[in-house]
Formats: C-alpha cells, structure tokens, sequence
C-alpha cells in the first residue's frame, strides 16, 4: 500500500490507525502467531518483551523478509506468501497497509490485533509477570512516559522522514532532539527510566538502536548522533547487553529494510555503509 495515503495536504505524515484492536485472550500453546520483523521498531518490542517474559512455548513467531515490496511484508518459505493474505482473511475490503507487528489467531482464522501500542501491555498484564515491566504502582506514570516517547521520538522520527513540507520536517526534528535532550537528562543518574526496567524502556530502545544507523541520515534527524549523548549511549548499551534486546537487534536488516524499501527517500536503494559503533560495554 503506498504510504501517500497517509501524507496530508499540509504535508505531515499521519499514521494510520491501527485497523485490529481486539485484546488477547489468555495464552494457549498453538494459538497465536505473532508475525514480525527485525526491522521495524514496533515489531521489536513485541519480541524484545516475548524473550524477557519468556513467552517462546505460548506463543508462536514468524519473522518476515525485512525487504518489503508493493504487496507487502513476505513470509519466508511460508503459508501464507504473504502478510496481505492473513488481513485480507480477516477483512477483504482492507485496503491499509499491511503492518507489523499483527498476531494471528490460529483456531479463528483471523488477526485479533495489529495494535502495537497495546500488544505488549496485553503481554506484560496477562501473559507473563517477570520481570513485570508494567507495575501497578507505575502504570500512570509509564503511560505517560509512553505517549510522550511516542509523539517526541518514536513517530517523530517518521514524521521528520516521510515530512513532504520544511516547517513540518523541521517542527518535527525539532521535538525528536528536545526529547532526546529530556531523555539525556533523566538518564544521567538512572540506569532506566524508572526505579526497574519498564515496558517505557522497551519502547525508547528500539528507536535508540536506529537512530545512528538510519534516522540521522536517511531520515535527516542529523542535529546530533545518539552516540553524541554520553548518557543515552550508555544506556542504549546497557540495554544491549540484555540478551533479550541484542537477539532481537539486526542491524543488516534495519538498515537493508529502511534503504532498500523507501525508496521514496532513498530511490538509489544503495544501503550506505556505516556507521563504526561499537555497541558492546
């Protein structure tokens, strides 16, 4: 689906809704799949918080072909050929995006969510408990942290990319490093950012963990290198550290998906190489 759809008349990119919002039921071993992709960011979470709780056994995972072309996501020697076939199963008028993360309901015959946003609440609150990394008595103040990650730096970022309008682009980088310098703040005396690894931390190290390799140049957030914050550099590699993160972290496919497949922004698809980081402590 061609991302033009979600690009307003002002030039802003809007993203579009999530179109499969049922909650998870309890887990059954067999019954869900979760389908996802080392190159998105919102994928990853899934699969970061699935290997921290240690849901392998209950729930089921495909990791589609990180270069995505006009029909979608491919699924790699599997049935379906294609993630468009399981939306369009569930929906045949659909005619969004086919996005990750979506998990499919084996028994039902269709997706029950492809709402990022909720799938690991869901996950942290009714599939698995430890570490919890969505405590009661932190849950207003994740959310918080969780909608201001989102509209400053993890859809900021796209905003600043997909931005067919200079003061649109620059409103939106501008946000991504006034977050990012907040972030560097909190972070300097903290190894996370509440008392314990939060579901908050998942979702600021996936963005984390592509800003150098791809958001500083190819979607132009180039004020400043997150290895230019000593305090967010660190701790992006503390997190790394955590088996969970660095399993789930491919930066071949990052990059390949992000140069490779927009090629509204990049029409050469040359995958630059670089940069030199060295993520180990």
């Amino acid at each position: 689906m061609k991302l033009s759809r979600e690009i307003a008349d002002d030039g802003r990119f809007v993203r579009q809704p999530n179109r499969f919002t049922d909650r998870l039921g309890p887990p059954e071993p067999g019954r869900y799949r979760l389908y996802a992709s080392y190159a998105c960011p919102w994928a990853q979470r899934v699969l970061i918080v699935s290997r921290l709780l240690g849901l392998e056994d209950l729930l089921d995972i495909t990791i589609v072909d990180p270069i995505r072309d006009e029909k979608g996501w491919r699924v790699p020697g599997g049935d379906p050929e294609y993630l468009s076939e399981l939306y369009h199963a569930t929906d045949p008028g659909y005619a969004g995006r086919y996005t990750v993360p979506c998990i499919w309901d084996t028994r039902d015959k269709r997706i029950v969510t492809n709402d990022f946003p909720q799938i690991t609440l869901d996950l942290e609150t009714s599939w698995g408990t430890s570490p919890n990394l969505y405590p009661e008595r932190l849950r207003p103040d994740i959310d918080i942290m969780n909608d201001r990650l989102y509209h400053g730096l993890n859809n900021a970022v796209y905003e600043a990319g997909f931005s067919r309008d200079q003061q649109v682009y620059e409103e939106a980088v501008a946000r991504v490093f006034s977050t990012l310098d907040f972030l560097e703040v909190r972070l300097a005396e903290s190894d996370y950012l509440f008392d314990t690894l939060t579901d908050s931390d998942v979702r600021l190290y996936t963005t984390l963990a592509r800003f150098d390799a791809v958001y500083y140049a190819h979607f132009k957030c180039s004020v400043r290198r997150l290895s230019d914050y000593p305090a967010l550099w660190a701790y992006a590699r503390r997190l790394y550290a955590i088996p969970a993160f660095h399993e789930t972290t491919d930066f071949d496919q990052i990059k390949r998906h992000y140069y490779i497949t927009q090629t509204n922004i990049n029409p050469s698809r040359i995958v630059p190489v670089g940069p030199e980081l060295d993520w180990s402590r």
